[in-house]
C-alpha cells in the first residue's frame, strides 16, 4: 500500500490537468469577437538587427508600414471597445440626472426666495459637506455670517434658531450639488469601462460632467458677490450680482437640456434600431422636405423658452416681480414712462453708449418689461405652432402621432406658466407660486425638447448605421460588454 501512493501523487496532477482539458470551455461571446477583431490587425514589420545602427535607421516605407499598424490597431480597438449603439440603461440614467438636476433647480430658488443663499460665507467642497455638530462650531458659523453686508443691513436682530434655518437651506443645497456630482461622475465612468457607451455619446457625457464641475464653481461665484460691501451702492438691498445669477441659473437649464436630450435620444435611437420596417417608415415621413419649417420652429421656440427663463433671472436677481403688479398695464399704461425705462442713472458712461444695455439688465422697470415681452412673444409662438400642427392639412398628415400629443403637452403647460407668471406679480411674489413659476419654465422647456425628440431626424450617424443595415434588432439584443454589433451580425450571415 506504502508503494502505491507514490505513483498515485505523481499522477494526480496529470489526471486533473487531463480530465479539465477534456471539458467543454464556454468563452463568453464579447471574448471570442474582440479576438476576431484583433486578428485582423496587421503585424508589425520585423526589423533585421545587424547592429545598433541599423536598429537606430528605420526606412521611411518600415516607418508608415508601423503608423499603418498602430492606426489599424487603434481604429480595431475602438470598434470592438464602443458599441455602435448606446445602451438603453444609460439612457434611464441621464433621465434620472435630469430630474435631479431639475430637483435641484427648484430648490435653489426657494434658496433665493428664502434669502438663504448668503449664510454659509465660506466655499468648502469636501469639509463642507457636514454641518456644524457642536454649540462652539454654530457660533463660529454666526459669528462669520453677522460680518456680512446682509446681517449688518437685513438682519442685525437675528437669533441662532433664525440662523439654523437658513443655514440648513443653504447647506441642503450644497449637499444635494454634491450629490448630483456624484451620481453622474461615478456611473459615467462605470458604464464608459464597461462598453455600454458609443463612443460620440462617450464625449458628450464628459461634456456634461465638465458643466457640472462648473456650475458648482459658479455657484461659489454668484454666492461672493453678495458677501463684499464694495458691490453695493450705499443703502441698497445686499444680494448677489444679477449677472452671476443668470449664468448659475443658465448652466443649470443647459445641463439640464443636455442630460434629458441625450437621454431621451438614447432611448429613441434603441427602440428605432429594435424595428427596422417601421423605423424606416417613421424615418422617410420625417425626412419630407414640407416638415422642415416645421420642424425649425421647434428649434426657435426652444431658444425662445431659454431666453425668457433667463430674462426671468434677471427679474428674480433684481427683485422686479416686487414692482408694477398688475398686469397687463405697468402704471398708468401698458408700459412705463421712457424717462424710467431708459434712466441716465444707470448709465456709467459720459457719453451714455452703455444706456440701452444696462437699463435692459440693471434697471428693474426695463428688466420686467423686456420679461413681459419675451413672455408674450414665446406663449404666441406656442398657439402659433400648436395652430399650424392642428390646421395645416400637410403637417396632420406627415407628423407622427407621438408629435402630436407633444405639440398638445408644449400648449398645456404654455398656459399653466402664463397663469403661473402673471399670479406671482398680482400676489406680490409668493413663495409657493414663484417656485412653482420656476419650475414651470424648466417644464415648458423639457415638453419643447420632447418634443424636437419626436419630430427632429436622429443624427446622422445612426441614420447611415440604419441605411447600411448594420444594425439591426438581433444585434441590439446581443450586444455584450460593449463589443460591435457588426462583427454579430456577420457571424449570423455567415451562417445563414
Amino acid at each position: 500500500m506504502a508503494s502505491i501512493l507514490p505513483s498515485l501523487h505523481r499522477a494526480a496532477p496529470r489526471l486533473t490537468r487531463r480530465l479539465f482539458d477534456s471539458l467543454p470551455k464556454q468563452t463568453p461571446q464579447w471574448q471570442l469577437q474582440a479576438r476576431r477583431a484583433f486578428k485582423t490587425v496587421p503585424a508589425r514589420p520585423a526589423i533585421a538587427i545587424s547592429n545598433v545602427s541599423t536598429v537606430s535607421s528605420k526606412t521611411p516605407s518600415q516607418s508608415s508600414s508601423f503608423a499603418r499598424s498602430f492606426k489599424a490597431y487603434r481604429v480595431k480597438f475602438l470598434k470592438a471597445f464602443f458599441p455602435r449603439l448606446t445602451r438603453k440603461p444609460v439612457g434611464y440614467w441621464l433621465l434620472f440626472s435630469a430630474a435631479n438636476v431639475f430637483g435641484i433647480v427648484v430648490f435653489g430658488g426657494l434658496t433665493r426666495l428664502t434669502e438663504s443663499g448668503l449664510s454659509i460665507t465660506e466655499w468648502k467642497p469636501v469639509t463642507g459637506a457636514l454641518p456644524p455638530s457642536g454649540e462652539s462650531e454654530w457660533e463660529a458659523e454666526f459669528q462669520k455670517y453677522q460680518s456680512s453686508p446682509e446681517f449688518k443691513l437685513l438682519n442685525p436682530n437675528m437669533t441662532m434658531d433664525e440662523f439654523k434655518k437658513i443655514y440648513y437651506m443653504e447647506w441642503t443645497h450644497r449637499l444635494w450639488g454634491r450629490f448630483v456630482g456624484v451620481t453622474f461622475v461615478v456611473p459615467a465612468v462605470l458604464f464608459i469601462v464597461a462598453g455600454k457607451v458609443s463612443k460620440p455619446m462617450a464625449g458628450r457625457i464628459l461634456g456634461i460632467a465638465g458643466l457640472i464641475g462648473l456650475q458648482g464653481f459658479l455657484g461659489w461665484w454668484m454666492v461672493s458677490s453678495g458677501l463684499k460691501d464694495h458691490l453695493f451702492a450705499p443703502g441698497s438691498h445686499p444680494r448677489v450680482s444679477q449677472y452671476r445669477l443668470v449664468a448659475h441659473l443658465g448652466t443649470a437649464f443647459l445641463c439640464y437640456s443636455a442630460m434629458f436630450w441625450n437621454g431621451l435620444q438614447i432611448l429613441r435611437e434603441q427602440k428605432l434600431a429594435s424595428n427596422i420596417e417601421a423605423a424606416r417608415g417613421t424615418l422617410e415621413r420625417l425626412k419630407n422636405p414640407r416638415l422642415r419649417v416645421f420642424q425649425r420652429s421647434i428649434a426657435m421656440l426652444a431658444g425662445l423658452v431659454f431666453i425668457t427663463a433667463m430674462s426671468g433671472g434677471f427679474v428674480a436677481g433684481l427683485d422686479a416681480g416686487l414692482i408694477y403688479n398688475d398686469f397687463p398695464w405697468m402704471g398708468q399704461g401698458w408700459i412705463p414712462p421712457l424717462d424710467e425705462l431708459l434712466s441716465d442713472f444707470y448709465s456709467q458712461k459720459a457719453d451714455g453708449r452703455d444706456l440701452w444695455w444696462r437699463n435692459a439688465l440693471e434697471n428693474p422697470s426695463l428688466a420686467q418689461l423686456d420679461h413681459r415681452v419675451l413672455a408674450t412673444t414665446t406663449f404666441t409662438a406656442v398657439i402659433a405652432l400648436f395652430t399650424y400642427s392642428r390646421f395645416s392639412p400637410t403637417i396632420v398628415k406627415l407628423l407622427p402621432n407621438a408629435s402630436k400629443r407633444a405639440v398638445h403637452g408644449v400648449l398645456g403647460f404654455a398656459c399653466l406658466q402664463v397663469a403661473l407668471g402673471i399670479s406671482t406679480l398680482l400676489y406680490l411674489v409668493p413663495l409657493p407660486l414663484a417656485s412653482a413659476h420656476q419650475a414651470g419654465s424648466l417644464a415648458l422647456l423639457s415638453y419643447v425638447l420632447l418634443l424636437g425628440s419626436r419630430t427632429w431626424l436622429p443624427n446622422k450617424r445612426f441614420l447611415q448605421l440604419l441605411q447600411k443595415r448594420k444594425i439591426s434588432p438581433g444585434s441590439v439584443a446581443n450586444q455584450r460588454g460593449g463589443i460591435n454589433s457588426l462583427h454579430a451580425n456577420r457571424h449570423v450571415t455567415a451562417k445563414n
